[in-house]
């Protein structure tokens, strides 16, 4: 909740929200809007389910600086969790932002497609290629000075195991305006994860938005062409995921007006998974209120 002091600064500015919600909510119909979240019910666990999704990982395995073994045994310094996967298959080499995959037996693992004895698998001013084996996907992933391996199985049992993402039923006074204010230079704010970093990210303002009669703000980030936020309130950790959710919104033009429809309030990966590496809310963002919209717990973790 922002200061009374703060509330007066923009007051004229949430007559203006205030209106504006109104007149956007009256052209919405109840049964468009209804569409709307199934739709969107419908997208969010294909993506979760999908070949990029969050329910196929199967292992997250951080490199130490020089070499590494890798293959299936449990001699090796990475054991990745394929089926009769053979030993001491190969190494990886990471030296400071650079990992280099290093293959010594023939069997049919693929660099982007392709059988490479060598191949430079992480470098920080390019593309990262996938490598792949039967029905298996890894990439590398970099989290501050941390390089790891992000590994999948694509015929795993937890895309089938979720049916369905629980659910508050739809309430339209958890969709709101809101107003962002632009700073006047660029900013960053701390954000931490779930791997006890902590990283400055851009921030382009801050979202000003009222719910029932109370005036609240959040640090937006960016993600794309979106408004990012990653938010906690009264229900985490009860009915919800107790790390806080996240949602998204349209990043708004000169006028600085978007919408937070909190029940497109969603699970972070987490939730589903122990080999995500989630942002956390940061305090500011850890709302006293309980938002009974969007996504309710799911999944194991």
């Amino acid at each position: 909740m922002i200061k009374n002091t703060e509330i007066a600064n923009h007051m004229r500015k949430l007559i203006v929200i205030l209106f504006c919600s109104i007149w956007m909510l009256q052209g919405h119909s109840q049964q468009t809007y209804q569409q709307e979240i199934a739709s969107w019910k419908k997208e969010r666990l294909a993506e979760l389910k999908s070949e990029n999704g969050w329910l196929n990982l199967a292992g997250l395995f951080w490199l130490e600086e020089g070499k590494q073994s890798f293959g299936g045994a449990a001699t090796d310094a990475i054991r990745l969790p394929i089926p009769s996967f053979p030993a001491a298959v190969g190494y990886y080499e990471r030296k400071g932002n650079t990992v280099i995959q290093q293959v010594e037996k023939m069997i049919d693992l693929k660099v982007n497609g392709t059988i490479q004895k060598t191949a430079m698998v992480f470098h920080p001013d390019s593309v990262q290629p996938v490598m792949s084996f039967a029905s298996f996907r890894w990439t590398m992933i970099k989290r501050e000075d941390k390089i790891g391996i992000r590994f999948r199985n694509l015929k795993h049992p937890a895309i089938d195991q979720l049916k369905t993402i629980p659910c508050f039923a739809i309430d339209t006074s958890f969709r709101v305006t809101a107003k962002l204010i632009r700073p006047m230079l660029p900013t960053k704010i701390p954000v931490e994860n779930v791997l006890g970093q902590t990283t400055m990210q851009f921030s382009p303002g801050k979202l000003y938005f009222s719910i029932k009669g109370t005036m609240y703000v959040f640090d937006a980030l960016a993600e794309g062409d979106k408004l990012f936020i990653v938010f906690g309130d009264a229900t985490s950790g009860k009915t919800t995921y107790a790390a806080g959710r996240y949602l998204y919104a349209k990043m708004p033009g000169d006028d600085g007006m978007t919408v937070l429809d909190f029940n497109q309030a969603f699970n972070p990966p987490c939730a589903f998974t122990a080999f995500a590496t989630c942002l956390l809310p940061p305090k500011q963002h850890i709302l006293p209120i309980a938002i009974t919209a969007g996504e309710m717990k799911a999944g194991n973790h």
